[in-house]
């Protein structure tokens, strides 16, 4: 015994409609009974990554992610000779776009003479609802397949000589997540390229965001490039960022969120430089030929005895001129300044 319509409908009432597998009959088991989860499924290869950019009214002509088959150029189809003679047409096109992004996007359907495609508007237009006698068509958007649904053919017209022609829109822009991996795509601000992933939010954060301890781990034998720049292209500086100064040719942190300061990347003794003076009881101000900006940049001794910065002595912060705060050298004193244990501030 065949199986009855209304079976068929009962399983597509639970597939489509609520997500779930057909277990029994609908007079035992009604759709919200039924528990056993069976939703679509949603390929990967036949996402549209940039279905957001459709506009919600089909445009006159092809633009951005559309192909448009006007009624000045509708696509001619060929029938299906599988079929019952006129019964399905076949436009060889997929991807149509459906009327759910706009009511203006349901197709139109011509039938008239083959192979005139500029003059299709001018033949016998058909409605979906058909004439009122059982002669409606279904367009299945997807597979770009037209059927004539009804138990008859258009009332009225005359497949002699003819093609049936549709006007609508088709969308032709990246298709499937598969294209990220092996060439190109665009998921959603992102565009994927072989190896390389653009943003193009101008001025958005890239951020990458990972759930309670986890880590962000590099795994590689190679190297980390940091991004790179001049002085006048810093960033508005934040606690914990780095970078690389292209112009100065040393790496930088702002530790404070409010200042970059360079990061020291090597220390030689031949980078210490020495300066002597003899103190005459009366001269507090020493001026050394070595440049330094921070107390932390030098260390003073006098006669053997290291001073202790702000204590015993400042600098101006611009040289390494000293300044001795409680009372110049007595005659005679060694004042050694050495130069250069840090970088300068940046």
């Amino acid at each position: 015994m065949a199986i009855t319509d209304a079976k068929k409908v009962d399983y597509l009432w639970k597939k489509i409609g609520y997500g779930v597998t057909k277990t029994d009959t609908n007079a035992l088991k009604k759709a919200p009974n039924e528990s056993i989860a069976s939703p679509l499924l949603l390929r990967g290869d036949k996402t549209w990554n940039a279905a957001d950019q459709i506009p919600t009214v089909q445009p006159g002509s092809s633009a951005g992610v559309l192909t448009v088959y006007p009624t000045s150029g509708p696509q001619e189809c060929t029938e299906d000779i599988t079929a019952t003679a006129k019964r399905t047409w076949k436009t060889g096109l997929t991807d149509w776009v459906p009327p759910e992004f706009g009511s203006t996007y349901l197709v139109k359907v011509y039938i008239h003479t083959a192979s005139d495609a500029a003059n299709a508007a001018t033949g016998t237009q058909v409605s979906a609802t058909g004439s009122g006698n059982d002669d409606e068509w279904f367009f299945d958007y997807q597979s770009g397949v037209l059927h004539f649904i009804g138990t008859n053919l258009p009332n009225g017209v005359d497949f002699t000589g003819k093609s049936v022609y549709i006007a609508g829109s088709r969308y032709t822009s990246t298709i499937g997540l598969h294209n990220i991996v092996s060439g190109s795509g665009v998921t959603g601000n992102f565009t994927f390229s072989g190896s390389t992933v653009n943003q193009d939010v101008t001025n958005a954060d890239f951020t990458l965001d990972t759930a309670g301890t986890g880590q962000f781990i590099f795994n590689s034998t190679t190297s980390l490039v940091l991004p790179s720049g001049t002085t006048a292209e810093r960033p508005s500086p934040q606690a914990g960022m780095i970078r690389f100064n292209s112009e100065t040719g040393k790496y930088e942190v702002s530790e404070d969120g409010s200042t970059f300061t360079a990061l020291r990347t090597e220390h030689t003794s031949q980078e210490i430089k020495k300066d002597v003076f003899a103190g005459d009881g009366s001269t507090r101000t020493f001026t050394s030929a070595n440049v330094a900006t921070d107390e932390k940049n030098l260390i003073v001794y006098v006669d053997g005895v290291m001073q202790e910065p702000t204590e015993n002595y400042t600098t101006d912060g611009s040289t390494s001129s000293i300044t001795f705060t409680d009372e110049a050298p007595h005659t005679g004193a060694r004042i050694v300044v050495l130069v250069g244990f840090a970088d300068d501030q940046t």
